[in-house]
């Protein structure tokens, strides 16, 4: 913009002088003397502008540069005030695959003599249960930006989705839309409106382009389905702890952005892209506070908790009245109960860290294998993780970040069909290498202990299994 004002006034400086009132003048050398018109022995000394003259170019530019930059500063401010010029387009794509040395898709395997049950149906993430072919966990488009000082708003579709009961993948859904209102213009206090994630949990709320892991820990993950669900929320964050998030997240220390110092909302209770089917709605609230020591370490420690009511969705195959879950219509209005507490501690890898969470609670879980029927159950898990972050390891400017996870979980899949009983102990040793900020690729060696949740009668067979995940992360 400001080029473009200089080449205008450029010009009409340039156009001043060629068309300024100009004079030919000529010189003797023996008297000295100075002639409007040309002689004998007089020699030409070029032409000259008339002072007047270029004092009225010099008032003429003026006046039009003044001209210029009215227009200028009109079109700037109209133009800010236009909304769509900031909003910002950007996503990310995860492209797998996994590789079993035991367990699942494995034709040698000798159950009598290894006891492990070959794997005939899914787990928590689904690029687990193909051996052989490549697979896009996740493609993502995001749209964000502040309509004004008081709206915020973004939208986030996955393109790389698998809707209930298709056989294929790669259908387009959504994950996020809505509207952060910002009750000051300082954003302290703002109210998110629309479908989002639930305040519940470090890693649930942690992007998945930002996790280390390839997955959530299923002692967390398991309380709200895609983290998700349609409702509004009351975060307060105060500034410092804003400047405190960003610095985390500028840092590239895998932080989960700003969620609020504390949060407070209602949601449906079934989940994302699910109808709701309770005449009660979940209440939510979390805490959590980021600080940073005099060496510079930044620690975060927060607790979180929610209670509502649960349907349960129920195979064609359950037993008794009420789809097979309840004793009546009425009660399966109500649901069951379904209410956790969880709490989080994080020291950010600066180079080393350490991150964990533990819930426990009550949930909708089937009541064993014979009946199909649902009823109120108690759940407890978590997880440690250990990472240590080396930079320029590879070529200038890369991340590497090998880590360690251990998950636990003795529980229930409320979104699953009937709930199944789920439990967990798992072992996942890995890397992370950032080539740039654009491309990142993942390598883990995951050994499971957990049980076959594609065994849809309430509760699975236990399955075990070592793989190599390996996976590839461009961000856009």
């Amino acid at each position: 913009m400001k080029k473009a004002v200089l080449s205008a006034l450029a010009a009409t400086i340039v156009t001043s002088a060629v068309y300024a009132d100009t004079m030919t003048l000529f010189t003797d050398p023996k008297t000295g003397q100075v002639f409007t018109t040309p002689g004998d022995g007089r020699i030409e000394m070029g032409d000259f502008i008339d002072a007047k003259s270029v004092d009225m170019s010099l008032r003429d530019t003026e006046s039009k540069a003044a001209e210029y930059q009215d227009k200028m500063d009109k079109y700037v401010s109209k133009d800010k005030k236009n909304w769509s010029n900031k909003v910002k387009i950007g996503g990310y794509m995860q492209f797998r695959d996994t590789n079993w040395f035991d367990g699942a898709n494995t034709q040698d395997i000798d159950t009598a003599k290894s006891g492990l049950q070959k794997f005939t149906g899914y787990w928590a993430d689904k690029s687990t249960n193909d051996n052989s072919n490549f697979f896009i966990r996740r493609a993502r488009l995001i749209l964000s930006g502040d309509v004004g000082d008081h709206l915020g708003i973004y939208i986030q579709p996955d393109f790389g989705s698998q809707p209930a009961g298709a056989s294929n993948g790669n259908f387009g859904q959504l994950r996020d839309f809505y509207g952060d209102i910002n009750i000051d213009k300082e954003k302290v206090h703002r109210v998110r409106v629309g479908q989002s994630k639930v305040p519940y949990g470090f890693e649930n709320m942690q992007s998945s382009s930002k996790r280390l892991t390839l997955d959530r820990n299923d002692a967390f993950n398991s309380a709200v389905k895609d983290e998700r669900d349609i409702g509004a929320f009351y975060y307060y964050t105060p500034v410092a702890i804003q400047e405190l998030f960003k610095e985390i997240d500028d840092m590239g220390l895998k932080s989960t952005g700003n969620y609020g110092m504390f949060a407070l909302g209602a949601y449906n209770g079934q989940g994302a892209n699910n109808t709701e089917k309770s005449e009660n709605n979940h209440i939510v609230s979390r805490f959590t506070y980021p600080f940073k020591t005099a060496s510079g370490q930044i620690f975060e420690f927060g607790i979180q908790g929610y209670a509502g009511k649960y349907v349960v969705n129920p195979t064609a195959t359950a037993t008794g009245t009420a789809s097979g879950q309840f004793p009546s219509q009425e009660a399966a209005k109500l649901g069951v109960k379904d209410e956790r507490i969880g709490i989080t501690g994080i020291m950010y890898q600066q180079p080393f860290g350490i991150q964990a969470e533990w819930t426990w609670g009550k949930t909708p879980g089937a009541d064993d294998k014979t009946t199909n029927k649902v009823s109120e159950k108690s759940l407890e898990g978590g997880y440690i993780q250990t990472m240590y972050r080396l930079t320029n390891v590879l070529k200038e400017g890369d991340v590497l970040t090998p880590f360690v996870k251990w998950q636990y979980f003795d529980g229930y899949q409320k979104a699953e069909k009937n709930a199944p009983y789920n439990q967990v102990n798992d072992w996942e040793i890995g890397a992370e290498w950032q080539m740039a900020k654009e491309v990142e690729l993942t390598g883990v060696i995951h050994k499971m202990n957990r049980t076959d949740l594609g065994q849809l009668n309430g509760y699975g067979e236990r399955f075990e299994g070592t793989a190599f995940r390996v996976q590839a992360q461009i961000n856009y």
